[in-house]
């Protein structure tokens, strides 16, 4: 995956996971201060069913074998619309 393809997939991540809170997913907060608008890279990839580790490699565009059953988890995590999941699949899969 090219560099500039990894750095589309981490804004896209991003803007996601922002757009989303812990209420509107019935997701526990622990403490009031959040550094972060919306979802923690933590909290999507409890969603996702995979490390925190792993998902934070896919964001920081280090992880380049990206399998389709990943990103589907991803997107479901993420309450991704069909045409955000083409985009996401664009950005993830190689060809």
């Amino acid at each position: 995956m090219s560099e500039q393809r990894n750095t589309e997939l981490g804004d896209f991540l991003r803007s996601r996971r922002a757009a989303l809170t812990p209420a509107e997913l019935d997701i526990p907060t622990y403490g009031t201060i959040r550094r972060v608008p919306g979802l923690r890279r933590e909290e999507v990839a409890l969603l996702a069913g995979m490390s925190v580790n792993y998902y934070a490699r896919i964001e920081q565009g280090e992880s380049h074998q990206i399998s389709e059953s990943v990103m589907e988890a991803i997107a479901n995590a993420l309450r991704l619309k069909d045409n955000e999941r083409l985009h996401l699949l664009r950005l993830a899969l190689p060809g």
